[in-house]
């Protein structure tokens, strides 16, 4: 099959690109997409589950990734870190009206100079002040990211909401924002069905935004995204297939990371990056369903769960979704998937 970008193209009208959370996380609508569509609300997903299943979590946290700062000309810039590379060093993007070469001295924030040692591809490699983590200058210093098609600056309500409720390694300038769905009850309720829970870190970088800039797919280079996988969360998801239960990945960050892991051989534990790109006809070896968000059109993301659940079945979910109004992106809706291996 030979598959162009158009492939995956679709409009959506702008009043459906959600701005703002809503008051509460669970009240978020879920499109239940399998043999037929079932409308339902996020909080019922624990109906969805069963007992010997698993769901498997991004547990990364979103750093204070963007900041404002001056070239010594007095020119105005704004960095946003892609990922740090060290205690002190950082892969960053830099808006400014001539790009700083190497050797320049940046003032960031009012309070700090960063140093730009060179560039790394498209990204512009910093150097940060050594007495203090680069974490913890970020959290003081930095904002919170949101996403571009997000029409407004992070205010302080997005401080908890563009957080998932179990974040805690830091290391994204993006949320996995499928799991930005769950509260602590929509958690209880999927443990009361019996069902369990396991973890795994993938930090998502400022690359899950860029456009796919060839209609040729096969020309396409994917970003790269550091994964942490537990022995704990392998063993959990060997259980699981014993038992005759499920993989459900939380999100495509969950996806990326388990598929990668296992494109080689048996899924081990271990850290490692992946710049894995997955379209129709990619060979699924761990995750059985998926709850995801709505995708940007002709985005990786898109070709993604279309590879997952059959691009069909993918185009008429999106086309009822915008039929019904259902919140788009980030602060949007969600979608449970399952995997179809014989779809188109």
């Amino acid at each position: 099959m030979s598959l162009t970008l158009d492939d995956f193209d679709y409009h959506l009208p702008p009043e459906l690109i959600a701005q703002a959370p809503l008051a509460e996380r669970s009240a978020s609508r879920l499109l239940v997409v399998g043999d037929k569509l079932s409308d339902q609300v996020f909080a019922d997903l624990p109906d969805f589950v069963g007992p010997k299943d698993l769901l498997v979590f991004n547990d990364t946290r979103v750093l204070h990734a963007r900041l404002h700062g001056s070239k010594a000309s007095g020119g105005q810039i704004e960095v946003l870190i892609e990922r740090p590379v060290g205690p002190h060093e950082a892969l960053a993007q830099i808006r400014a009206s001539k790009s700083p070469k190497p050797g320049t001295t940046l003032r960031l924030a009012d309070a700090f100079d960063v140093t730009v040692i060179g560039r790394v591809g498209e990204f512009f490699h910093l150097r940060f002040p050594t007495d203090e983590n680069l974490v913890d200058l970020l959290e003081r210093h930095g904002k919170l990211p949101l996403p571009p098609y997000i029409q407004r600056a992070a205010g302080n309500e997005d401080e908890n909401r563009y957080q998932t409720v179990f974040a805690r390694n830091p290391g994204s300038v993006a949320a996995p924002t499928a799991g930005l769905h769950f509260d602590e009850a929509t958690l209880a309720a999927i443990r009361a069905r019996g069902a369990r829970c396991a973890w795994l870190t993938l930090h998502v970088g400022a690359g899950t935004f860029q456009p796919v800039r060839v209609d040729d797919l096969g020309e396409h280079r994917m970003h790269r995204e550091r994964y942490v996988i537990p022995q704990e969360t392998v063993d959990a998801i060997a259980a699981t297939r014993a038992a005759g239960g499920r993989v459900i990945a939380v999100g495509t960050t969950s996806m990326r990371a388990l598929e990668a892991a296992a494109q080689d051989g048996p899924l081990a534990a271990g850290s490692g990056e992946t710049e894995i790109f997955i379209l129709p006809g990619f060979r699924f070896q761990v995750v059985d369903a998926l709850v995801t968000n709505f995708h940007l059109p002709k985005s990786t993301l898109l070709m993604l769960v279309s590879a997952f659940a059959g691009m069909q079945t993918i185009r008429a979910a999106y086309r009822h979704a915008i039929d019904q109004k259902y919140r788009f992106f980030s602060y949007g809706d969600a979608m449970l998937l399952t995997r179809n291996d014989h779809a188109v």
